[in-house]
């Protein structure tokens, strides 16, 4: 294969890493889609803010399991693969179909939409501040879903499409596959009542260390509030899942995460702390909101697991020297370590303390307990689970190339991964092939509903969605099914 991985940013990067060529090249294209009577498809999952209660959304029940439970990965030996291919480029890897989760990448990069609530609180607050909080904890919130996550999703083939309304939460999406190599994943979201767009793409590039791999997140994610005439735009944080060759599978994020408020100058940076060495730090966020002169305004602190808070930067500054302080007089009067265990990324660190809220604090995030069910079913959320639902009504609507139609991502969700193994390796040797035909021919891959244009905010070059996707015209789509 000649495919090059393609992990989310915001996606577990154990997922979205090591498939070959997944079929991403296949001539192909196909929309995503839903009616605009928002039945089906949209409001797949017809939670509420928390996006893990079951409900019924325009008479229909949503589920809130899968069709079967997940394989054990237990019996399948990561090492024996890897190890037949060190010095190789990572994406000339194929891993075996058990390591996936049954989403396709388009469809795990929609969980971002998960707490859209924080969008329209940003929109009902008067205060620029009041809403850079609120754009803020959207921003950690998009990456929650990867707490626990370690399945890899599907990588999407070259066309396919994700569509996804939602009138419960109040947007519709729409995500394509606009490029093989590099892969890139180009989405769009807008409010239904047109109080906000929300877009981007996402193309990581992926480091293998041995032990771990990480994902480095490339691609500006823009919001928009027109009513506000603001625009805020940030990258995400870096994604690194361990104990890759033995070990138990454990995720974390680290790196600086810059949200620019472009009409205020007003920023708020970030820090997703590293674990260290004994797992202090494990999960940890913390930074500043700041206006343009850079005075602090606010602090903002919590974890990406858990929930977010805000408080008076003075006071956040202090508890973190009384901490420092208290940390280093329990070190001063432990007896050296002479020892440090070299192995210790073998196991995840020990769950450290929850958040230690400072008084004066606001909440401003908290993620929803996952469903008792989530281990059996690959960690989802309820939200999650129901991203690949296909009820009778939707087929006719959706078009051909909609990720809930791809069959071997049908049969792991089923529990026949035999199937689903075998439905994979049949649809990346129909997109090498595709791609094979083109390169003898004078045709060009037709991207359907995105465009590279210059992001009007940054400047930077970015994928932006035609608006032709809603017109539900999808003759001519590619098989690439």
């Amino acid at each position: 294969s000649e495919s090059e991985l393609s992990v989310s940013d915001f996606l577990s990067v154990a997922s979205y890493s090591w498939e070959e060529d997944e079929g991403r090249d296949a001539p192909l294209q196909k929309s995503l889609h839903q009616p605009s009577a928002h039945k089906g498809a949209a409001g797949m999952s017809g939670e509420g803010n928390d996006g893990n209660k079951a409900a019924q959304h325009n008479g229909v029940k949503h589920r809130t399991f899968l069709p079967a439970p997940m394989f054990s990965r237990n019996d399948v030996s990561v090492w024996s693969i890897l190890k037949k291919c060190i010095g190789m480029e990572l994406s000339k890897i194929a891993m075996p179909v058990i390591f996936n989760e049954p989403l396709s990448f388009l469809q795990r990069i929609t969980e971002y939409m998960e707490h859209t609530y924080l969008i329209h609180q940003a929109n009902a607050a008067t205060d620029s501040i009041e809403r850079m909080k609120c754009v803020a904890a959207f921003a950690v919130s998009a990456v929650a879903s990867q707490w626990e996550r370690t399945g890899k999703p599907f990588n999407p083939l070259l066309g396919e499409t994700y569509e996804l309304i939602r009138e419960d939460l109040g947007f519709r999406w729409v995500s394509e596959q606009v490029s093989h190599h590099p892969p890139i994943s180009a989405f769009h979201a807008e409010g239904l009542r047109e109080d906000f767009v929300f877009h981007g793409s996402i193309y990581p590039k992926l480091k293998f260390w041995g032990k771990s791999i990480e994902a480095e997140p490339k691609g500006t994610i823009t919001l928009e509030l027109p009513k506000y005439n603001e625009s805020y735009t940030w990258t995400n944080p870096t994604c690194c899942v361990h104990n890759i060759i033995v070990g138990q599978l454990w995720i974390e994020q680290y790196g600086n995460v810059e949200v620019i408020n472009h009409k205020t100058g007003e920023r708020c940076n970030m820090t997703f702390k590293p674990c260290g060495l004994f797992g202090k730090e494990l999960h940890k966020v913390e930074g500043y909101i700041q206006d343009k002169s850079k005075k602090k305004l606010c602090a903002i602190y919590g974890k990406w697991t858990e929930c977010l808070y805000t408080v008076d930067p003075a006071n956040f500054d202090a508890h973190k020297k009384t901490d420092k302080k208290t940390a280093e007089e329990k070190k001063s009067n432990k007896e050296p370590q002479s020892n440090v265990d070299e192995e210790s990324e073998e196991k995840p660190p020990p769950d450290a303390e929850t958040v230690q809220v400072i008084p004066g604090s606001e909440l401003i995030w908290k993620i929803a307990p996952r469903p008792e069910n989530s281990a059996k079913f690959y960690a989802f959320s309820t939200f999650a689970m129901q991203l690949n639902e296909l009820d009778k009504s939707m087929k006719g609507v959706l078009p051909p190339t909609d990720s809930r139609l791809r069959p071997d991502i049908r049969a792991m969700e089923n529990g026949e991964i035999d199937l689903a193994s075998t439905e994979k390796k049949r649809l990346e040797e129909k997109q090498r092939t595709a791609r094979k035909n083109r390169s003898k021919s004078t045709e060009e891959w037709k991207i359907r509903w995105f465009q590279q244009g210059s992001n009007p905010h940054n400047k930077a070059q970015d994928w932006l969605c035609t608006k032709g996707y809603w017109d539900r015209n999808y003759t001519h789509l590619p098989d690439i099914y």
